[in-house]
Parts: structure tokens; sequence; C-alpha cells
């Protein structure tokens, strides 16, 4: 049997580590490339992002709006179906609640001995827009473009933000 040196020893070579370290990570360039490359598509989803979550606040607003405007019509459509009593009812009103509370709160049903209620919202919503409970009100009376309560009775809400909407529009004019 011969004895050799290097047999059943592995050989590598100097060139061969060398590749192999070289191999073995990103460079730097390498790295600010890749970086750069998912930046791209990032920097055009944030826009989106936004859109996104003002169209979901505009939606908010629409729904908010629409209920307290359906509770304001059926409030004036129990006034003048006669279900609601008088006393409830302030003279110059014209069958229009005199506040958003009394939607909430309810009013007596006419001729009802027992006291029974008639409720027209849970809640008064939220503002998307003011993230609060204070709507701007118009009476009936009042300008349709006015941003001052002439009280006597709710006619219509809308938003106390002066902000625009994604279609050009002031929210408090929609």
């Amino acid at each position: 049997m011969i004895f050799h040196p290097h047999a059943g020893a592995t050989h590598v070579s100097p060139l061969r580590i060398r590749r192999r370290t070289q191999a073995a990570g990103f460079t730097f360039i390498e790295l600010l490339v890749v970086t750069t490359i998912l930046l791209i598509p990032a920097s055009a989803v944030m826009p989106l992002a936004k859109v996104a979550v003002q169209r979901e606040r505009e939606a908010e607003l629409h729904r908010a709006l629409r209920e307290m405007r359906t509770a304001i019509d059926k409030f004036k459509d129990a006034v003048d179906n006669g279900l609601i009593g008088s006393v409830d009812v302030k003279l110059g009103s014209e069958g229009y609640p005199p506040d958003l509370e009394t939607l909430v709160e309810g009013v007596t049903v006419a001729g009802d001995a027992s006291g029974r209620k008639l409720k027209f919202l849970r809640r008064i919503p939220i503002d998307p827009m003011t993230n609060s409970t204070e709507w701007g009100l118009r009476a009936y009376g009042d300008r349709p473009d006015s941003t001052s309560w002439g009280g006597g009775n709710v006619y219509d809400v809308y938003t106390k933000s002066d902000t625009t909407g994604l279609n050009g529009t002031k929210y408090k004019d929609w």
C-alpha cells in the first residue's frame, strides 16, 4: 500500500475560496438597486392609499347625511299624518324637528295615553370629516347655501368641514 500525503483530504485552491466568499453575499450596489426597484412601486401605492382612505370617509359622510335627512323626512311625514301631537311641534316649524336631539329622544304619539314615543334616529352620527357630532343645520326659511342656522326647525344638515372632496366640490355643499 502506498501512502499518499493528500489521500482522503480534499484540497481546495485559494482561487476557489475567494469565489465562494464573493458569491456568499450581496454587494452594497446590488442592495441599493433592489431597494430602489422596490421603492418605485411603493411610492406609487402611497397616494392610492390616501385616496382610498378619503373615498371611505366620503362614503361615511354620504351615509350619515342620508341617515339624518331620512330621519328628518320621516319626522315631517309623521307630523303631516297626525302621528305627532301638536304639543311636540312648535307653531311656525313647518312640521320639521326643532333640533337633531329630538330625532334621537323621540316625540310622543298623538292620542296615545301610554306615552309611547316615536324615535327617528338611534344616535346622532359622527361627522367623518370633523370627527364630531356637531353638524351644520338649516331651517326651512334659510337659503339653501346658508351656513348659519336660523333656528326654529331643522330642515337640512351639512358638514362643517371646509375641505374639498375628490369630485372637486366642498363637503359642506353635499
